[in-house]
């Protein structure tokens, strides 16, 4: 498809036209926007998703293994071991083998990593003052972003 304006097709490999970089881009952005909130629980933006999970899974009074976890955050066990470990070492979290099978190691909250929730409520709103946008406007990137994620999970790169 060409522009109507100038007849010259546009550059396909234009940096400003790719999705990898738009996603990239904003992916560090949003990151960077969060570091600051993150500062007073003492954790990085990737154990902060660990603790997301773990919330919800304790709100919903079930625990999870190692394994269920990395999937869910669509991340390798092996990457998430040294996230478990430096929350453990925070007191946020403890890790114990399963008396039914001792290959699996599950996860669950502790007292204190539940407390930080209560700590935590505050971030979603700080985050959507910060980035400027609105509810809706952030209810259509997070649909798309979804859409990308599942995208990748079809095609076996998550």
């Amino acid at each position: 498809m060409t522009d109507p304006r100038t007849d010259v097709a546009p550059d396909p490999l234009a940096l400003e036209a790719q999705v990898c970089f738009a996603l990239s881009a904003g992916a560090r952005g949003m990151v960077a926007l969060y570091r600051p909130l993150l500062e007073p629980l003492g954790v990085t933006h990737p154990q902060y998703l660990v603790l997301l999970a773990l919330w919800q899974d304790d709100a919903a009074g079930t625990t999870t293994t190692v394994t269920a976890l990395a999937e869910r955050l669509h991340l390798d066990p092996g990457t998430l071991s040294p996230l478990l470990k430096r929350l453990e070492s925070l007191g946020y979290v403890a890790r114990t083998r399963s008396p039914q099978d001792g290959r699996q190691v599950r996860v669950t909250l502790t007292d204190a990593g539940r407390e930080r929730r209560r700590d935590a409520e505050g971030i979603p709103p700080a985050v959507v003052a910060a980035t400027g946008l609105t509810l809706d406007e952030l209810a259509e990137v997070h649909a798309a972003a979804s859409k990308v994620v599942a995208a990748a999970v079809r095609a076996g790169v998550v």
